[in-house]
């Protein structure tokens, strides 16, 4: 026998007191982590793939800090836009202690040191040819000598006062390489939020511009980074990541990627953290652009989604607009 009408599930849909009552997922502005792009000089630079995003110089990047502080935004995720006389074959810059990302971090942490800052342990913003580790003759990315230098890079961050170092290359060890050189150095607290599960997609293509990489790169990446089709995979390489002490995982990009996010949290129960990377942005943007969606409404609803698959948080850049919204 139906249990209609003595049970009507609209009744609790009925008014908006009753519906943020009965939400099942919370989505607040700590639970969002901005990307900003840090460039040399002082002027602001408008990304044309990213409308609305800019690279900053040190400066503008700390006038970020204070906003991300103001609308309750508990991290940035610093990434650099490195001047092409300063790239090279094996991306040496990475580990240079003044670079750009390491002044980037100083800045922030002397004027807003409760702002969490996260840093990309990779070689791509570094590198002459744009792949995220030193190739060989016939353009392999080596994966010792790659995770080498990224133990490297990620100490010299640490040192400049990064909290959370990310690495996003997706060599195999790198992690627990690093974890081994952050305690030997004395960086027992610098947290690590691993790519465990980064793919080779189609949708980071407006982030390549960003970073000044786009037209650099020889082939693809798609002897290092995730073929698409796979999903068990994924749960390996969280596995192995997890074990070799990650404090955290991620799983780029977001919403083609929503079903990984729901299988790594259900498998393993730990912080999981999703990018909503530059072509989601863009199309997000591009819709809003020509009327096909309500800006607001797509970026809210998306960020719920990510929360209701089992995030810990998101990398977006839309996270000034949605802290906005959602302390409106």
């Amino acid at each position: 026998m139906s249990q209609y009408p003595a049970l009507r599930l609209r009744r609790s849909r009925a008014s908006a007191w009753s519906r943020r009552l009965h939400a099942e997922t919370v989505l607040t502005p700590a639970d969002l982590i901005w990307p900003v792009f840090v460039t040399e000089g002082s002027a602001e630079e408008p990304i044309a793939a990213l409308p609305g995003v800019s690279r900053w110089g040190l400066q503008g990047i700390v006038e970020r800090a204070r906003e991300a502080r103001d609308l309750g935004i508990p991290c940035l995720a610093l990434f650099p836009n490195t001047p092409h006389a300063l790239r090279t074959e094996d991306g040496r810059e990475a580990v240079n202690p003044d670079n750009l990302m390491c002044r980037a971090i100083r800045a922030i942490k002397d004027a807003v040191p409760e702002v969490g800052v996260l840093t990309d342990v990779a070689l791509d913003p570094y590198t002459s040819h744009g792949h995220d580790g030193i190739v060989d003759g016939a353009g392999y990315v080596l994966n010792d000598e790659t995770s080498a230098v990224l133990t490297e890079q990620a100490l010299v961050q640490a040192a400049a006062g990064a909290d959370i170092v990310a690495p996003s290359d997706m060599m195999d060890g790198r992690v627990g390489q690093i974890r081994s050189a952050l305690e030997a150095n004395g960086h027992v607290n610098v947290q690590i939020m691993a790519y465990a599960a980064k793919y080779a997609s189609a949708f980071y293509g407006p982030f390549r511009d960003a970073v000044g990489s786009r037209g650099l790169l020889k082939g693809d990446k798609k002897t290092y980074q995730m073929d698409p089709a796979n999903a068990e995979e994924a749960l390996r390489e969280v596995a192995l990541d997890l074990a070799e002490g990650a404090d955290s995982v991620m799983v780029k990009p977001g919403l083609p990627y929503l079903d990984i996010v729901a299988r790594v949290k259900s498998a393993f129960e730990v912080p999981v953290f999703a990018y909503q990377v530059s072509g989601e942005y863009a199309m997000i943007e591009a819709a809003a652009a020509v009327g096909a969606g309500d800006r607001e409404a797509l970026v809210l609803e998306t960020l719920m989604a990510f929360k209701r698959a089992g995030c810990t948080g998101v990398l977006t850049y839309h996270a000034p607009l949605a802290a906005r919204l959602l302390g409106a």
